[in-house]
């Protein structure tokens, strides 16, 4: 089973996992298409990729205009941030952030026109997203993380970066 709430972003859900535990550990299904369907979440994932980061690190804010994306943490503790980057919409630079971690098991639904951008809160983090569309690079769009227009509050100074990112 899961939940399903909407946040302050159109279009963009939160998906909290049924998580079983005993003595040995956890046992969780992280995409079950009949249960995403059932729940209104009618995607066709064709792709999925991980990131493994160390503590500050981030990454982003980076999306598309085609690709919707299921994003989780496997493994430690993160940020993310989400932003509406569609310039047609009054909504542009509007921003949600999130904390995802292997302890809370939640989920983010991110639709097309929407970046996101993820900071390592742990030692170490696993971010996973499955994606709707195959990777076009061509076809991204990229916004400094402490871009002026979205003014997003992030936690950190002066994060790890790439020199995408910079």
């Amino acid at each position: 089973m899961i939940k399903v709430s909407k946040t302050n972003l159109k279009n963009v859900l939160v998906i909290k996992l049924a998580v079983f535990e005993d003595f040995r550990g956890q046992f969780l299904e992280t995409y079950n298409e009949e249960l995403y369907q059932k729940k209104g979440i009618d995607i066709k994932f064709i792709q999925d990729d991980i990131s493994v980061s160390k503590k500050n690190v981030l990454r982003g804010i980076h999306g598309d205009n085609r690709t919707w994306k299921l994003v989780s943490c496997l493994y430690g503790k993160l940020e993310l941030v989400v932003v509406n980057c569609d310039k047609n919409s009054k909504d542009f630079g509007k921003w949600q952030s999130f904390i995802l971690s292997d302890k809370n098991r939640l989920q983010v639904l991110i639709p097309p026109k929407y970046g996101n951008a993820h900071l390592i809160l742990s030692r170490e983090a696993i971010f996973s997203y499955k994606q709707s569309t195959y990777y076009e690079p061509k076809g991204q769009f990229s916004y400094k993380w402490n871009d002026p227009n979205f003014k997003i509050r992030w936690p950190i100074k002066n994060p790890i970066l790439s020199k995408r990112d910079k």
